[in-house]
């Protein structure tokens, strides 16, 4: 009992709200809910960040070691002219007339696969001909943005029915939308950048295994839609 008179007061005060406050809502009382969607989507393409450094392959030219590289992506099935891009070129020139050091050059390369199998693939082939500086640099999904309007909807949805429920329990009924609002919640962006964190069940470099066992998380979606009912 004590529940479902916390219910109705929130009702209630909602509606005064509504008169008061609201510019649009002067003449009609109206409930105000939050409905909340999520979803988990997993991630279709994913940016390895390959650096081929100089000082890293002793006894080796760089030229050699990308021919090696380009030889192994393309055993891979990988497109180089789609798959593979040159994202920087880098030397310690700047630093040679102060050090009176070597200039080393080093070259950052981004490849892009499709799933965390054939990143897998890629890490042990690369780490066979001597490249070990390899990360995940980011996941995407290219259905991202259609998953994120399936979850807006789905909060929209849910929004209506804990309206129609609460209305119900004060044996009143729902009208029209008269307001809506996405509501922009710091979690949701904080759950989109978690899914770029890749889990490997087994030692990429030095497992017995053929291939490491690598998982994405899948990139999470949350949002939440405040929406007013008119309150009959």
């Amino acid at each position: 009992m004590r529940n479902t008179l916390t219910i109705i007061a929130l009702l209630f005060s909602a509606s005064i709200f509504g008169q008061v406050d609201g510019k649009n809502f002067i003449d009609q009382n109206y409930i105000e809910v939050i409905g909340t969607a999520e979803m988990e989507v997993i991630p279709d393409v994913i940016y390895i960040k390959i650096l081929i450094t100089e000082k890293d392959i002793k006894g080796k030219t760089l030229v050699d070691v990308e021919k090696s590289m380009f030889d192994k992506l393309e055993e891979l099935q990988f497109d180089l002219s789609k798959d593979l891009a040159i994202k920087d070129l880098i030397s310690n020139f700047q630093n040679y007339w102060l050090i009176k050091s070597d200039i080393i050059l080093s070259k950052e390369y981004q490849l892009c696969v499709q799933d965390a199998e054939a990143a897998g693939k890629v890490f042990v082939e690369l780490q066979k001909i001597g490249i070990s500086n390899a990360s995940i640099d980011r996941v995407e999904n290219t259905k991202i943005t259609d998953y994120r309007r399936e979850v807006k909807i789905a909060a929209i949805k849910a929004a209506q029915d804990k309206a129609k429920a609460l209305a119900l329990a004060i044996n009143q009924v729902i009208g029209r939308a008269i307001y809506v609002q996405e509501l922009d919640t710091k979690n949701s962006k904080a759950m989109l950048v978690a899914g770029m964190n890749v889990y490997s069940n087994t030692a990429i470099y030095g497992s017995r295994s053929a291939e490491p066992e690598i998982e994405f998380e899948k990139i999470k979606l949350e949002y939440s839609i405040l929406v007013r009912f008119e309150l009959k």
